[in-house]
């Protein structure tokens, strides 16, 4: 195993690696570099580079991530992964925005697959509040999803 910082052709073919398997953002990639870069400088330029050619783009990330966290997570908390991953505020929120839509809908299928029958006491009704929460839906889409249906006679 080679030992010390690889050179700028390695450095670029372990990136291209990185991205092949999946979208990374900007902040993500360089973490995972930082440690194989001869500096600081080659890092950037080599980033920037992946910029410009439109092989790194932190938008195209937040789009992937946000589709893919949507499935499971309310916007907060998708929110809070792309923060997390580095994604600037504007690219974060343009990517939320269209999941922000669906969040009642994605909260209500996900307590239907969780529990099978309504809530029947205060404690289970504020138990279930607790777990959208910590999915990452606001409180007036988890008020909303916990309202009892009239049509279904809960």
């Amino acid at each position: 195993m080679k030992e010390g910082p690889d050179s700028r052709l390695e450095l670029k073919a372990r990136a291209l690696g990185l991205l092949a398997r999946r979208e990374h953002s900007r902040v993500e990639l360089a973490r995972k570099l930082a440690g194989r870069a001869e500096s600081a400088e080659n890092l950037t330029a080599l980033l920037d580079e992946l910029e410009a050619r439109g092989q790194l783009s932190d938008g195209r990330y937040a789009e992937q991530r946000t589709n893919t966290l949507a499935r499971r997570y309310g916007s907060g908390r998708i929110r809070q992964e792309l923060r997390a991953k580095g994604v600037d505020e504007a690219l974060a929120s343009a990517a939320i925005r269209e999941a922000q839509a669906d969040d009642l809908e994605r909260a209500r299928r996900i307590l239907a697959r969780k529990y099978r029958e309504p809530a029947v006491d205060r404690e289970e009704h504020a138990r279930r509040a607790r777990f959208l929460q910590g999915r990452g839906f606001s409180f007036d889409v988890i008020k909303q999803a916990l309202k009892v249906d009239p049509e279904e006679g809960h």
